[in-house]
């Protein structure tokens, strides 16, 4: 009975997990050193955005805080700013799931692509606010229309390899609590 309650949550949380190092892993490994480079999109955000959306219940905020975190100290960003951004950002997503659920993926996308717009803005203007150095806004916007581009993808990969969909109307998990 306790493997059917809680072995999908679980395995779930611990595949996020093992995606979230491998991304990780993957971003600070020297592959292009040139200084010109164009920045790639924000694939670990796409992934919390995604999974926040179609089963929040799999990745609770403390964990999205801990992945987060734990990357902004990897890349030497300022501890726990991003982290933040993001955990808003997912709560943000995750309370409007009901909303979502019967709306079709454009209008979903859309909704994604205005809270990754007001999350990377918001970041630049607390950098700002502090003075700090910022990358210029062309790297940003390329960074941002990347992860917006790269968004569709990662939903497409996590319904197709992980099996992460919307819950349906009136969806319960084995527990009896609505979805």
């Amino acid at each position: 009975m306790v493997e059917r309650i809680f072995g999908p949550v679980i395995g779930h949380r611990l595949l996020f997990l093992a995606l979230a190092a491998a991304l990780l892993f993957l971003r600070l490994l020297p592959i292009n050193t040139a200084s010109d480079a164009w920045p790639g999109p924000d694939i670990l955000l796409c992934l919390v955005f995604a999974w926040s959306l179609r089963r929040s219940d799999y990745l609770p905020f403390w964990l999205v805080a801990l992945v987060i975190f734990l990357e902004d100290i990897l890349l030497m960003r300022p501890p726990g700013l991003w982290a933040a951004l993001v955990v808003a950002g997912a709560e943000f997503l995750h309370n409007r799931t009901a909303l979502t659920r019967e709306l079709n993926f454009g209008v979903e996308w859309i909704l994604v692509s205005g809270v990754m717009a007001a999350q990377f803005l918001v970041n630049r203007l607390i950098f700002a606010f502090a003075l700090l150095p910022q990358v210029p806004v062309s790297y940003t916007l390329i960074q941002l229309v990347a992860t917006i581009l790269f968004y569709p993808a990662v939903v497409g990969l996590s319904r197709l390899a992980f099996g992460l969909r919307k819950p349906a109307m009136g969806e319960v998990d084995a527990i009896g609590r609505r979805l």
